[in-house]
């Protein structure tokens, strides 16, 4: 094999862990009980489905909205992330609907917090020597 080939498969690999870990914090792969395998099975089909399905809303969403240079969207929000798309869904179906601006207005309030806090740490870096 050469170098380049393995090289490719071992960063193949950090991606593939990368997704698990995602999938454990966020889809819930990691609360199941494992009885029978059948169980496990079905288990697993839908944590997978389920982080499948914040994936592709992320990156929906980013592809979508146009970024500045500093990864910011014109309106001063950092785009969404797999873990505040899975926030305002469970919001969604889990709070009371007068509950759900309020969620909405903190979900904007962090993500300008933290598009702000970007561009703060990157000025703060281009001036350091």
């Amino acid at each position: 094999m050469p170098l380049s080939t393995l090289v490719k498969v071992a960063g193949s690999r950090w991606t593939v862990e990368e997704t698990f870990q995602s999938s454990k914090g966020l889809a819930g792969l990691d609360e199941h009980q494992v009885r029978h395998w059948d169980s496990w099975h079905r288990w697993v089909t839908l944590a997978l489905l389920a982080h499948a399905f914040l994936a592709v809303t992320t990156a929906l969403e980013r592809r979508n909205q146009a970024q500045s240079d500093d990864g910011t969207s014109p309106d001063g929000l950092v785009p969404l992330t797999c873990n505040e798309i899975q926030r305002l869904f469970t919001t969604l179906i889990a709070q009371p609907a007068r509950d759900l601006a309020q969620r909405l207005r903190w979900s904007t309030w962090r993500r300008r917090h933290q598009a702000r806090a970007r561009h703060s740490n990157y000025r703060r870096q281009a001036a350091q020597p």
